[in-house]
């Protein structure tokens, strides 16, 4: 009976904590990259990882919460995964502590915040208590898994070409002979992350006729680039990997780069576009086209600001802001012609336009002032 009543009182706590998740989310993203910068040269993919551990740490956060100690989940395989990756990045395991340690204390003022009005000072202990031991078994399982990975990352041929490789990138003045790769012609900078990302890269290159350089970064992320003495063109690589990639693999491409430093910018455009095609539908990015969504995803405040400004005033409509959202999307998708945008949504061009005033009302902006904004916010949304 007793056990039944405690369940009920971490349920109800949970579920006042799901309807404040969002906002729990934001402090814990702000308090987490606050602990540390992010290692120098671990690029957006560290990141990325950091931004979906909260999410996936938050969520186990709360399933302990609603099912007490005895029954909450395993830790989930995205911590671990994260603990790892830091590991390779070189990010210490003090630093990967300290950032669970802040992120548990943050959901802790926000569970008793809540608490307080569910529970009596009894009840609130043990959930806390409950909640100290759940935090312990997650700090031993990432601990374990970071030292795990540190420890079994044996001395390689591989390993030695993947930091020379790096040490080019960030401007050592090296011999690049035994690379087997021209560094003086044009290049192109590929990222692909899941499996069997190396083996599409080089069935590419093969096709294509070009050079290839590759290197194996993380258990699932392959760096390459593809190198000709010609200029080379991105639309043949999107229209090769367009015409179907493996289940679970995305492939980012740099812009076309001459020389050592065009080789180096082309690589960093291919990472900083990964996020962007792993979470979009065709999972192929080209930097030229994501260039301003993927800088914002590396922009806490700029990100936490367009949902702020553009999103969140929306989502308060009756229906979620699913209209408005419906007609802005065929608006911006037309090139911000109101006829069109009408036709695909297969309504009156009143209707639409009737819906983008509804924008301009809920946000307190006119277009003229933040459309491209407005844009961008909704990409990112559509992202998420």
């Amino acid at each position: 009976m007793k056990q039944a009543s405690r369940e009920r009182g971490g349920a109800a706590v949970a579920e006042r904590l799901r309807e404040r998740r969002s906002e729990i989310e934001q402090a814990t993203r702000t308090r987490i990259f606050a602990v540390s910068v992010l290692p120098r040269g671990s690029g957006p993919e560290y990141a990325e990882g950091l931004r979906s551990a909260v999410s996936a740490g938050i969520d186990y956060g709360l399933e302990g919460i609603e099912r007490g100690e005895e029954r909450a989940p395993p830790v989930p395989e995205v911590l671990l995964a994260q603990a790892r990756l830091a590991a390779r990045s070189g990010v210490s395991l003090d630093t990967v502590l300290r950032r669970y340690f802040a992120g548990h204390t943050l959901l802790e003022d926000f569970l008793v915040e809540e608490a307080e009005r569910e529970l009596d000072p009894a009840g609130l202990k043990r959930l806390l208590r409950s909640q100290a031991a759940i935090v312990d078994r997650l700090l031993a399982a990432v601990s374990k898994a970071y030292t795990e990975e540190t420890e079994r990352r044996p001395e390689s041929a591989e390993r030695r070409r993947a930091e020379r490789i790096e040490r080019l990138l960030d401007g050592e003045p090296l011999d690049t002979s035994e690379l087997t790769y021209d560094l003086e012609g044009w290049h192109l900078g590929l990222v692909a992350s899941g499996s069997g990302a190396a083996e599409a890269i080089a069935a590419s290159a093969k096709s294509l006729d070009f050079g290839l350089l590759s290197v194996r970064r993380e258990e699932s992320i392959v760096w390459a680039w593809l190198g000709s003495q010609r200029r080379l063109g991105p639309e043949a690589f999107e229209d090769f990997f367009s015409r179907g990639l493996p289940d679970g693999l995305s492939i980012a491409i740099g812009e076309p780069g001459e020389g050592i430093s065009g080789w180096r910018l082309t690589h960093r455009q291919a990472r900083a576009a990964l996020p962007v095609a792993m979470e979009g539908p065709d999972h192929v990015a080209r930097y030229a086209d994501v260039a301003l969504l993927a800088s914002i995803r590396q922009d806490e405040v700029l990100l936490a600001s367009l949902r702020h400004l553009y999103l969140a005033p929306l989502a308060r409509a009756p229906d979620g802001g699913a209209a408005m959202r419906e007609a802005l999307r065929a608006y911006f998708a037309t090139g911000r012609n109101v006829s069109s945008a009408a036709a695909i949504l297969d309504v009156h061009r009143r209707t639409v336009t009737n819906r983008l005033r509804a924008v301009e009302e809920c946000i307190g902006r006119s277009f003229d002032d933040c459309a491209l904004d407005l844009e961008l916010a909704l990409r990112l949304d559509e992202l998420d």
